[in-house]
């Protein structure tokens, strides 16, 4: 089981962080991401809510004591707008995986000191 379900990475070239909205993901700017070893690509994450099944939600409305109803298709809510199909989204498990690649991590890293 994930430490973190509700979790995604979206692997994004680099070019397109100008148009990452830093409101939608939890890292806070450009500074803060971390790229592959060549620069090429970088990823940023956010929480999503996956509905299974559709359903319909009642209520009382507050103001005229009225009752309502809305309907919540499946599906999978909270992806910021850079999102597309076209581009690869990760769970804990496979952003894990990715990152272990030598393409994001350096499998000769030089000694410190």
């Amino acid at each position: 089981m994930s430490n973190f379900p509700n979790r995604r990475w979206l692997v994004i070239p680099a070019t397109m962080v100008d148009q990452v909205d830093f409101n939608q993901v939890l890292e806070s700017s450009p500074e803060t991401l971390r790229y592959s070893l060549d620069g090429s690509k970088t990823f940023v994450k956010y929480e999503v809510r996956v509905v299974d099944e559709t359903y319909t939600e009642e209520y009382i409305n507050a103001e005229t004591g009225e009752p309502g109803s809305y309907t919540v298709e499946a599906g999978v809510y909270g992806r910021p707008t850079i999102w597309s199909a076209e581009l690869s989204e990760y769970d804990h498990e496979g952003i894990l995986a990715l990152l272990a690649t030598e393409e994001w991590t350096n499998p000769n890293p030089q000694p410190l000191g």
